[in-house]
């Protein structure tokens, strides 16, 4: 029987460990960090994650997590707002909760967890963003960071994208009646408030006016400087899966959409021995998209005309270009 080894138990180690399992593989997860930990994350899946999930046999778990459903998306543009109802609900699961069940249901399934790495190589690499390569730093002032906290209080079925000074915040409700706010923004704008992030947020009017009924109830998480990357042109022997794949700007929505799926991918070309190089065709083909219309909309934002030019696009149309094939 083949025994594959993954480095990384996050949402895409955890996929590619249920996917590989399912193909009669043994599976070793490798993960260093305490599990689970609150990530800085936009905590969205978009409608497709149901197909996804069910595929793993991971569907019913997830449900049982209690996830909030998403309805409608409101882009926020200074004072002027942008809404639409999205074609299908989407869901806000908390990472805690997310990574929690995902890892469980692949220790359930059979999956070997440890902290020893041992004298094998990895099969499958999902080690996060860290691993992400063709990247360029950015110069310090421009660097990106990303930050976010869980608010008690009334919640609402929309994610909301708060749009102001080349920086952006997602508002959305997560399980518990909780309401998930994450953001990024560039050093810059960050270093003139100290990095703190309740006097970040309270700087745009309108989120500030959002907010207010609410009451912050964990500490602000932060991490960066980003840099967003690919490695679909790999010639390393190892199969990368989620943002060791491909890191993409969160506005999308798509991240853990795309960690899932091309988890899933690399456990199935890992138990059945397809070549890297096929994979990562396969995986570029129903991942590119996303990652250039994200390209797009992070130079309009980084450039200050995305809130002149995001309001001309459909909302719907944002919505379908930025999902995965």
């Amino acid at each position: 029987m083949k025994c594959i080894n993954i480095l990384g138990g996050g949402p895409a180690g955890s996929t590619s460990a249920l996917a590989a399992l399912r193909q009669g593989a043994q599976v070793r997860v490798i993960e260093k960090s305490r599990l689970p930990r609150h990530k800085v994350c936009g905590e969205f899946f978009s409608p497709e994650i149901g197909p996804e999930l069910e595929n793993l046999g991971a569907w019913d778990a997830f449900l049982a997590a209690g996830p909030a459903r998403v309805r409608r998306t409101a882009l926020h543009f200074g004072i002027r707002t942008k809404s639409s109802r999205l074609p299908e609900p989407a869901f806000g699961l908390s990472r805690y909760a997310f990574d929690m069940t995902m890892l469980d249901q692949a220790r359930a399934a059979g999956a070997e967890l440890t902290s020893e790495a041992g004298e094998e190589q990895p099969m499958i690499v999902a080690t996060g963003r860290r691993a992400t390569s063709g990247t360029t730093g950015s110069p310090r002032g421009q660097r990106l960071f990303g930050f976010k906290a869980h608010f008690e209080g009334p919640v609402d079925d929309a994610v909301e994208l708060f749009f102001f000074e080349r920086c952006y915040v997602g508002v959305s409700c997560i399980e518990a009646g909780k309401t998930n706010v994450c953001g990024l923004a560039p050093e810059s704008f960050l270093s003139r408030f100290g990095f703190e992030y309740d006097a970040i947020v309270m700087h745009c009017p309108a989120l500030a006016d959002r907010l207010k009924p609410l009451r912050r109830a964990t500490p602000w998480f932060s991490t960066g400087p980003l840099q967003y990357g690919q490695a679909f042109a790999s010639a390393g022997p190892a199969y990368p899966a989620g943002d060791a794949l491909s890191f993409v700007d969160p506005f999308t929505g798509s991240g853990l959409l795309a960690a899932v799926r091309s988890g899933a991918m690399a456990g199935k070309a890992a138990a059945i021995g397809q070549p890297v190089a096929e994979y990562l065709r396969e995986c570029r083909a129903s991942l590119r998209q996303p990652f250039q219309v994200a390209g797009v909309l992070r130079r309009a934002l980084e450039g200050g005309w995305a809130e002149r030019l995001l309001p001309l696009a459909p909302a719907r149309l944002l919505f379908a270009l930025t999902r995965p094939k």
